[in-house]
């Protein structure tokens, strides 16, 4: 089960760094990211040595310290994407604003004409 887990672990890993697209994710994302997956593979390979750390780090069991780890990442996941469709909103709201400025017509004066 181990390798399995950690080949799909892997697997993410490459399709995360490699994907192009719109989403343009920043450095320090990506770097987070891939030491996180790597804490991944060695607290799968090596669960003792996990329950290691979490002793030094005042947590009762390695499983613990994972959840917690977990916790963290998902809280900051979700933070990040909502920061991001609030700028996206923002960015279209002014983008539908410049729309409608750019096609409103120019006043029209009482006797029919428009002004120049």
């Amino acid at each position: 089960m181990q390798y399995i887990l950690v080949l799909l672990v892997a697997g993410l890993l490459i399709l995360f760094v490699r994907k192009r697209g719109n989403a343009k994710s920043a450095a320090s994302v990506k770097l987070a990211f891939i030491l996180f997956v790597i804490f991944g593979i060695y607290a799968v390979l090596r669960p003792s040595d996990l329950t290691v750390i979490a002793g030094w780090l005042g947590v009762g069991r390695g499983t613990d310290l994972l959840l917690y780890g977990i916790v963290i990442v998902f809280t900051a996941a979700t933070l990040n994407t909502y920061l991001r469709f609030k700028e996206l909103e923002l960015r279209y709201a002014r983008l539908a604003r410049a729309i409608a400025i750019r096609q409103a017509e120019p006043p029209v004066d009482y006797a029919g004409k428009q002004d120049a």
